[in-house]
């Protein structure tokens, strides 16, 4: 098997303490987009040769490498047609519906092909001609085995015979999910960066395939940690590949405030110079918020901010005294523990600063949620607590934007729409199962089955095991439907997998502890239970390894997995931002991951 990926000692960051270094509209990252005809790295003559190889390889190779049910998550109706295999030809081009957005998908489905395959690719009308890539928009969702009513916004057909491959759906959503399963039907070498000579072959058959829940997500905390654009859009590749529709930012903490605020500068020019372990920190400037915002927004993920609130508020405090208790600025915090502070419930300056703050942020962010935390105000008890946030509620109610908050947040009284996002680990809330029945909807995020900040297993090198240890038969085997007792299928409104970064201070950490969860957990919220075997799905993933190699993407090489090769380990990226692989006998350094008390 693979080597375990050994974190390094310090984080590697070219992120300065005080805001993002700009970076280039398209971040790169495994859906980087290149030029419109030929991608920076393919010259003429380099793709020339790669159009020359590719057929010359047509002639030797057969069948394709991959079948068509290979697709994580499972889709809902797989149909192979053995004798309808499609193969990409070197003249072809991607015909879409005239609609602005559905070529904007036919765009990335040129650009996510070009690299590898060295092939102009243009993007044109359906009509007059057909061509041998179609992305078609209709009127009505594709026909399919029942799902939820949001099912059918993202659902999609995908028909592949000899002579085209049809991607059919009734929104641009739907056709962006279906040009993520293309991705994963056509050979491991489309996930390079640069020409390969490789017979193109796509499956022949059918897959007509929707959601099982309408929300699907992970959650980044940038607060303890702070991560930059480039990082922040990489991770964004990392859900669209697995069709999770939901990035959940956690901008703020005790160690870090990382969202600037025109109305309150100090929170970010000094709450955001901190992060855990006394590493530089960092924040996002309104134009790095929304090129995040936007560069989602192409790849159908909608951005949840939160602004974690009573408590988890040092780094506030610390830039505005007058917001705590006594009016006195505690110092600088860089630990791990928690519960410790909180904006004063009974001044009118807190919900001026809280109106402030959830204003601005929501003036940034299009989507319809506004995370307002909730968790772990432990000095915040009673009546005072539950006075705060039913005022934050309707503050978020004001701003026309639906309230998402941590399940302590349940005894509050309830706003219309309002979703708690449960993070417990024994299934029993009754406290919640209450606030459901009042109307509440909830996110599931159980702390032992979807904390992608757990270990895999006692040696991991990072992370934390006060969830348990969550290997990836752990991250797959539970259902959102029954999970929580007292909570009906219907008030589900997905599965988030949060990712806290105490112990993570890289890309390649994170990578490392979402994959291979990461995928498990995007088929426990996308497929049906019909479609669902852990054998089938241990089998699926296996061919996702080479992929991610491929795409230099670092993960954790599972006992648990049949991978189908076993080098030295996985591609992980060095300080310069290039890809290197770890010698076979390289030494593990050590490195101390305090575990925080609870979340």
């Amino acid at each position: 098997m693979p080597r375990e990926y050994t974190p390094r000692s310090r984080p590697v960051s070219r992120t300065p303490r005080t805001g993002v270094a700009p970076v280039p509209e398209q971040p790169p990252g495994p859906d980087a987009a290149p030029a419109p005809a030929v991608p920076p790295t393919v010259t003429p003559a380099a793709g020339t040769l790669a159009r020359s190889a590719a057929q010359a390889a047509g002639r030797l190779l057969t069948r394709p490498p991959v079948g068509l049910g290979d697709v994580v998550p499972a889709p809902a109706s797989v149909r192979p047609q053995p004798a309808a295999d499609f193969v990409l030809p070197a003249d072809a081009a991607v015909r879409v519906s005239a609609d602005a957005d559905a070529r904007e998908v036919a765009g990335h489905l040129a650009e996510l092909l070009r690299p590898a395959t060295g092939y102009p690719l243009p993007v044109a009308d359906l009509p007059p001609a057909p061509g041998p890539l179609q992305l078609t928009l209709s009127a009505a969702a594709p026909r399919g085995p029942a799902a939820t009513v949001s099912g059918d916004a993202e659902g999609y057909r995908l028909d592949v015979d000899p002579d085209a491959v049809r991607i059919t759906a009734g929104t641009a959503t739907g056709l962006f999910h279906g040009v993520q399963t293309l991705r994963q039907l056509l050979p491991v070498a489309v996930e390079s960066r640069t020409p390969v000579a490789q017979r193109w072959v796509v499956p022949g058959g059918t897959i007509v395939d929707r959601p099982r829940f309408p929300y699907r997500g992970a959650m980044l905390d940038v607060a303890r940690h702070f991560f930059g654009v480039e990082d922040v859009c990489r991770v964004i590749d990392h859900l669209a590949r697995y069709k999770l529709n939901h990035l959940h930012l956690h901008l703020t903490d005790d160690q870090g405030w990382r969202i600037a605020v025109d109305s309150w500068p100090r929170l970010a020019t000094v709450g955001g110079r901190t992060a855990v372990g006394g590493g530089p920190g960092g924040w996002y400037t309104a134009a790095d918020y929304r090129r995040i915002v936007a560069y989602a927004a192409r790849r159908h993920v909608t951005v949840v901010p939160e602004v974690d609130l009573p408590g988890h508020t040092n780094a506030a405090l610390v830039a505005y005294p007058e917001l705590a208790p006594g009016r006195v600025a505690p110092p600088p915090y860089t630990g791990t523990e928690v519960g410790f502070s909180y904006v004063d419930p009974t001044d009118e300056r807190t919900y001026d600063f809280v109106a402030d703050v959830l204003g601005e942020v929501a003036a940034l962010t299009p989507g319809p949620w506004l995370h307002i935390g909730g968790d772990e105000a432990y000095k915040v008890k009673g009546a005072a607590y539950t006075g705060f946030v039913e005022r934050t509620q309707r503050i978020v109610a004001g701003l026309g934007r639906t309230v998402v908050g941590w399940h302590q947040i349940a005894p509050a009284g309830q706003v219309d729409g309002r979703v708690l996002q449960w993070w417990g680990t024994d299934g029993d809330d009754p406290t919640v199962a209450e606030a459901v029945r009042r109307g509440a909807r909830v996110i599931l995020s159980p702390g032992n089955h979807a904390y992608l900040d757990m270990k895999y297993a006692p040696d991991t090198p990072i992370g934390h095991d006060w969830a348990g240890l969550i290997d990836v038969h752990r991250a797959y085997h539970w259902d959102p439907a029954t999970h929580l007792t007292g909570v009906p299928a219907e008030a589900v409104l997905g599965v988030e997998a949060p990712l806290w970064t105490e112990s993570v201070t890289s890309l390649a950490e994170i990578e490392f502890l979402f994959f291979p969860r990461l995928p498990a957990l995007a088929e426990v919220a996308w497929s049906a239970p019909s479609t669902r075997s852990w054998t089938g799905f241990r089998e699926r993933l296996a061919g996702h390894g080479p992929r991610w190699r491929t795409a230099g993407i670092a993960f954790h090489p599972s006992p648990e997995i049949p991978w189908p090769t076993a080098p030295a380990g996985p591609h992980l990226p060095d300080a310069a931002g290039t890809h290197r692989n770890p010698a076979p006998d390289q030494p593990a350094p050590g490195r101390d991951t305090t575990t925080p008390a609870t979340r």
